[in-house]
């Protein structure tokens, strides 16, 4: 008997069910939406508004510990009530009506409030979102799923920046030197596509409801989970203490030699980076192991984070971009997946709450960390206190056991 022929790499993306795919283009849309004004935002909180290096990472690090925070509520919600697409909705809606307003602002304690209500909606959607992906596959896909997802949302930091650059050197008279009005030009194009994927959510995502008899003993806490979970937590708050705003690297480049207006450039150079490795990194958990795929990326991230303490020409800086993309691909969709391996389906959606509020108890010390050290020490020495502390993260993590699996 002939044996049946593997499908093609590209094959075994498009088979995918459809809230996989509808799932995905939404991640799409509300990152190219996001990433227009992403890789501007350092530059013009710094040159335009005069905030400090501490600012910014007060700024970035305050919205995504919101974000993280919430995801915590947002995956109880969903595994209580079932009601999942409903708070992916709600997410996506908030982030098109936020974004507008940055065209309003005049400080940067302004952005802080506008970057903390559109994280907000990212915090209300992300758990929910998770959850759904987990439950449309079985656990061999988890890893490709979770792979296409992030590539996905990195295909739209792509387009984001392009057409970022493209408004900017259209709108602005000096693209070297653009004006707050200029920069206000451009964020004001960033709502459209997180609108129409509002439209994909409504039309093309479908519920998933959990057959289960443990809804009753759902709990917004870590009762229920086993020490092998609890210790994944841990290393993962730890790692993040590393991990701060990459609005850091974007200022970084620009101390290294590249313009303001070649950011979004560099920024699209990063996510081809990040969507290449995402959709190999994906598949190759499912075939290699989570942990293995783990630890290689936040290796690869402490790396990567000691070259940016010695980075001095913007061809290295362009090199740095690129590598640190593969630390995503190999780590994102690892670690979502591994969060699924862990817990029964009924739990989920509180599982990657409480990955995310992991997440978010250190990403706000992580940027203030990393502010206060360059602010007071320079930047050589922020970054390698970032990557001394990834790289304790990574060798403490091989003590959790991922071969676990709660079906």
């Amino acid at each position: 008997m002939s044996e049946t022929p593997k499908p093609r790499f590209y094959e075994r993306y498009t088979k995918l069910p459809r809230n996989v795919l509808a799932l995905s283009l939404v991640s799409f849309l509300n990152d190219t939406s996001s990433e227009i004004i992403y890789p501007l935002l350092p530059t013009f909180l710094f040159l335009a508004l005069g905030a400090s290096p501490f600012a910014i990472g007060a700024i970035e690090g305050a919205a995504e510990s919101a974000a993280s925070l919430l995801k915590l509520f947002s995956g109880y919600i969903s595994d209580r009530f079932q009601k999942r697409k409903l708070l992916v909705f709600i997410g996506y809606a908030l982030a098109s009506v936020t974004r507008p307003f940055l065209v309003f602002v005049t400080s940067w304690q302004q952005v802080l409030l506008v970057r903390i209500t559109d994280r907000v909606g990212k915090g209300i959607r992300g758990t929910p979102r998770d959850a759904l992906l987990s439950l449309a596959v079985p656990p061999g896909k988890r890893g490709l799923a979770f792979g296409f997802n992030r590539a996905a949302d990195h295909l739209g930091a792509v387009f984001g920046p392009i057409i970022a650059s493209a408004l900017l050197y259209f709108y602005a008279v000096d693209s070297q030197n653009p004006t707050i009005e200029e920069y206000k030009q451009v964020f004001l194009v960033a709502s459209v596509p997180v609108i129409l994927g509002l439209f994909v959510v409504v039309f093309l995502v479908k519920d998933e409801k959990v057959e289960t008899h443990e809804k009753a003993k759902i709990n917004l806490s870590l009762k229920g989970f086993d020490g092998n979970f609890k210790r994944f937590l841990f290393v993962i708050a730890l790692f993040t203490l590393s991990n701060s705003s990459d609005a850091f690297l974007l200022l970084r480049a620009q101390n290294a030699g590249i313009a303001p207006a070649t950011l979004p450039l560099l920024w699209m150079a990063l996510h081809i980076s990040k969507v290449i490795s995402s959709l190999v990194g994906g598949s190759l958990s499912d075939k290699l192991g989570r942990k293995k795929l783990i630890f290689s990326g936040w290796i690869l991230y402490a790396i990567v984070y000691a070259g940016f303490a010695f980075v001095d020409s913007a061809e290295q800086a362009w090199a740095l971009f690129i590598i640190y993309g593969a630390y995503f691909g190999l780590s994102e969709g690892a670690e979502k997946a591994l969060v699924a391996d862990l817990v029964p389906p009924g739990k989920r959606g509180t599982a990657f709450g409480l990955y995310n509020l992991a997440f978010g108890i250190t990403v706000f010390p992580a940027s203030l960390l990393i502010g206060a050290l360059w602010s007071s020490f320079g930047a050589t020495t922020a970054f390698l206190v970032s990557a001394v502390i990834s790289i304790c993260a990574a060798v403490i993590f091989l003590t959790v056991k991922t071969h676990a699996e709660h079906e």
